[in-house]
C-alpha cells in the first residue's frame, strides 16, 4: 500500500464497519503496542474487544500511511481531558468516534479536529435529555421541528456538539449551554455562537456525514477545510 497524501485545507474522513472487519482481527492486531494489547484483552465482551483492535489497528496503520512510518513505532499520548496525538512533532491531527458497528477516523493537517458518529436510537424522549445538555437556543429549535423529526434533530445536535467539544479537548468540563449549532438540517451546518467569544464561532467549520443508514456524525475543524473528502478502510485493507 502507498503513502497517503493529506493535503492542506482538506479532511480525510475513514470509516469503518466493525462487523465487516472481523475478519481482518488478526491483521490489525499485529500492529499494536503491547500496552494496546493488553488493554484490549481486559474488555468482557468480544465485540468491545474487537472494537478496540480494529480502530487501533486501523488508526496506527493509516497513520503509518499518512506519515511514512512503520505503524508499530508510533507513539501516542493524551490530553487532560483525554484528547489522544501523536507524541512527537508533526503536523497532522487525528481524531476517533465509535458508536454499534461504526467507526471513523478522521485526518487533517495543522488544525484542532473533531468527530463524532452515534447510531440512532428512538425508545427515549429527547426532550428529558436535552435540559442537560443543550443550550436554549438549540432547545427552542428542536421544539420547532415536526414531532417525527425531533429524534433526528436531537442527534443531528449531539453529534456536532460532541465533536467540537472533542476538537476544543476540554471534555465534559465545557459548558454545553455556552454554544450553538444547527439543527434542522443535513446538508448544512452552522456554528450559531459561541458565548466566551462571539467570533469564535467563524473560526470553526462543522461537516455533518452518515456513514450509513441509521447513524449519523459531524466532524467540527478550527480552520478553512475547503474539501472533505470520505473514504472506506475496508475496501482500503482489502
Amino acid at each position: 500500500m502507498e503513502r497517503i497524501k493529506l493535503r492542506d485545507r482538506n479532511v480525510h474522513l475513514w470509516v469503518l464497519n466493525l462487523n465487516n472487519s472481523n475478519k481482518k482481527i488478526t491483521f490489525l492486531n499485529n500492529y499494536l503496542s503491547e500496552n494496546e494489547t493488553l488493554k484490549a484483552s481486559k474488555f468482557k465482551f468480544n465485540k468491545d474487544k474487537n472494537c478496540s483492535i480494529i480502530t487501533r489497528g486501523a488508526l496506527r496503520l493509516l497513520s503509518g500511511k499518512y506519515l511514512n512510518l512503520n505503524p508499530k513505532n508510533i507513539k501516542f499520548k493524551y490530553g487532560k481531558y483525554g484528547k489522544p496525538d501523536f507524541d512527537f512533532e508533526t503536523n497532522l491531527k487525528f481524531n476517533v468516534s465509535h458508536s454499534g458497528n461504526m467507526a471513523v477516523i478522521g485526518f487533517v493537517l495543522n488544525d484542532d479536529i473533531g468527530i463524532d458518529v452515534e447510531k440512532i436510537k428512538t425508545d427515549f424522549d429527547v426532550f428529558d435529555i436535552v435540559s442537560n445538555y443543550f443550550s436554549s437556543l438549540e432547545i427552542e429549535s428542536l421544539k420547532e421541528l415536526p414531532a417525527i423529526e425531533q429524534v433526528k434533530g436531537f442527534y443531528r445536535c449531539w453529534t456536532r456538539k460532541e465533536s467540537f467539544i472533542k476538537a476544543k479537548a476540554k471534555g465534559l468540563s465545557f459548558p454545553l449551554d455556552s454554544f450553538s449549532v444547527s439543527l434542522d438540517s443535513d446538508e448544512k451546518v452552522e456554528l450559531l455562537e459561541t458565548k466566551w467569544d462571539k467570533n469564535e464561532k467563524d473560526l470553526w467549520k462543522l461537516f455533518p456525514f452518515s456513514p450509513e443508514e441509521g447513524y449519523l456524525g459531524a466532524v467540527s475543524v478550527k480552520g478553512k477545510v475547503e474539501e472533505v473528502r470520505y473514504f472506506s478502510f475496508n475496501e482500503f485493507i482489502k
